[in-house]
C-alpha cells in the first residue's frame, strides 16, 4: 500500500506553522491523558510521540519540531508526566522523531508502512542510544525500548491511517 502525499514544509515565519503545531500539541496533551488511565499506558503505548510523528510527516520538520519540544514540556508542567527526570530522554526522542519524519516525507514524498517503520525505528534506536549516553545505564535504556514496542506499532499503524486521512483534506 503506497500513497503519494501532498506535503507541506511550513516555515517558522508563517502563522500557519504555529497554528498547526498548536493543534498537534493539543493532541499530544489529550492522548497521553487518556492512555495514563490504563496501568503503564504511557510507557507502553508512547502516546506523546503520536502527533509529533503525524505533524512532522504531513506538515514538515519545523511544525514537528515545535510539537516535539512543546508537548513533553507542557505535559510535564501541567500534569506531572513525564516526570522531569525522564524529560531529557523524551525530548531527545521527540526531536529525533520530528527530524526523521520530516526528512522521510520530504525525501520520499509518499507514505508507506515500511517508511513509517523506518522512521519509528530510527527515533527509537537513536533515542535509546542517547538515553544510554545520558544515564549511563544500558539496561534501562533497552528496557524502555522493549516496553514501548506496542506503542511503536500503534504509531506506525495509527500514523499511517491518520496521515492517509489528512491527505484527503
Amino acid at each position: 500500500m503506497e500513497t503519494t502525499v501532498k506535503l507541506y514544509s511550513l516555515p517558522y515565519n508563517n502563522v500557519k506553522t504555529y497554528l498547526t503545531a498548536l493543534l498537534f500539541i493539543a493532541g499530544n496533551l489529550v492522548l497521553p491523558q487518556l492512555f495514563h488511565l490504563i496501568p503503564q499506558g504511557g510507557t507502553t503505548w508512547l502516546p506523546i510521540y503520536f502527533f509529533t510523528l503525524v505533524g512532522a510527516y504531513k506538515y514538515g520538520w519545523k511544525a514537528g519540531l515545535l510539537t516535539a519540544v512543546a508537548s513533553p514540556l507542557l505535559n510535564s508542567w501541567l500534569f506531572g508526566m513525564p516526570m522531569p527526570a525522564v524529560l531529557p530522554a523524551i525530548l531527545l526522542k521527540s526531536v529525533i522523531l520530528a527530524i526523521a519524519a520530516g526528512y522521510a516525507a520530504r525525501r520520499f514524498r509518499k507514505i508507506t508502512l515500511p517508511l513509517l517503520l523506518a522512521v519509528v525505528l530510527t527515533y527509537q534506536i537513536l533515542g535509546t542510544l542517547g538515553e544510554w549516553a545520558m544515564t549511563g545505564n544500558f539496561y534501562d535504556a533497552v528496557q524502555d525500548f522493549r516496553i514501548g514496542i506496542p506503542g511503536m506499532l500503534l504509531q506506525i499503524a495509527g500514523g499511517y491511517a491518520v496521515i492517509r486521512y489528512l491527505i484527503r483534506k
